[in-house]
């Protein structure tokens, strides 16, 4: 069961290591607005900037071209960058790409590696947080979706999406409405029917 947590609620009567979360005279408490998965013990924020972690893979955008390589805007308060030695292709200004994020050190500087051309598609960015409900438990939301609207889709955990083909158009209000809904129970079978009236029109 999931439920809605404020700063400051508690979530456990014990002291439990939750991210998002901190200890007080023996208790945990939420320290964001977020939804609390009591089954699982974790709080999921609800808002937030994207917070470049290792191994995430993003949807980056090329906005400098230097000598030694690329800065790549990862929609974050920090940038990425992808060595020109680490690049199998030459990129230019406005490129979309994914990659993996392979180092974040202590002054958040990011490096990146294994990116790919993400070409022709249109992108969309959705509150960071949110991506998890995009993706669905083992993929689920995610391939109702490619499925519904025969769109190829890929989702970087830095809030972007990358969406070519197919009924596009729909892929991208799908994807908002569960960025919309993402707090609310029964989201699946709410989208999985929208999807079908959609599609049916």
């Amino acid at each position: 069961m999931t439920r809605i947590v404020v700063p400051g609620e508690l979530v456990a009567s014990s002291p439990q290591r939750i991210e998002f979360a901190f200890i007080e005279n023996g208790k945990t408490y939420s320290s964001v607005l977020g939804l609390f998965d009591e089954a699982n013990l974790r709080v999921i924020p609800l808002e937030g900037a994207y917070m470049p972690a290792q191994y995430d893979i993003i949807v980056g955008i090329i906005n400098e071209v230097k000598f030694a390589g690329y800065n790549i805007d990862i929609n974050s308060p920090y940038k990425g960058f992808l060595s020109a030695k680490d690049s199998r292709y030459e990129y230019k200004l406005g490129d979309v790409i994914s990659a993996k994020i392979v180092e974040v050190d202590e002054v958040k500087s990011v490096n990146l590696e294994g990116a790919r051309a993400l070409r022709d598609g249109e992108i969309i960015e959705i509150s960071p947080v949110k991506i998890p409900r995009v993706i669905g438990k083992k993929n689920s939301m995610l391939d109702m979706i490619k499925e519904a609207t025969k769109s190829e889709i890929f989702v970087g955990k830095n809030g972007r999406i990358w969406i070519q083909g197919g009924n596009s158009a729909l892929a991208a209000r799908t994807i908002l409405k569960v960025e919309k809904e993402a707090h609310t129970t029964g989201l699946t079978e709410r989208i999985s029917a929208f999807l079908k009236d959609e599609v049916s029109r």
